[in-house]
């Protein structure tokens, strides 16, 4: 049986509270995509914009 690969989206990700800018790929998992992203590098893990960008 073939596993179903999920759509590949690329994401901007920017932090809140330095500002800091992050651009990665990820997977469509349902309603969340999942990058892999932990935390900035200010060590904030939690608020952040996200947004999909177009390939």
């Amino acid at each position: 049986m073939m596993d179903v690969v999920s759509p590949r989206v690329k994401v901007a990700i920017r932090c809140k509270h330095c500002g800091e800018k992050f651009i990665l790929k990820g997977r469509r998992e349902k309603e969340k995509i999942d990058t892999g992203f932990k935390q900035c590098i200010c060590n904030n893990e939690k608020d952040f914009d996200i947004e999909t960008l177009d390939f």
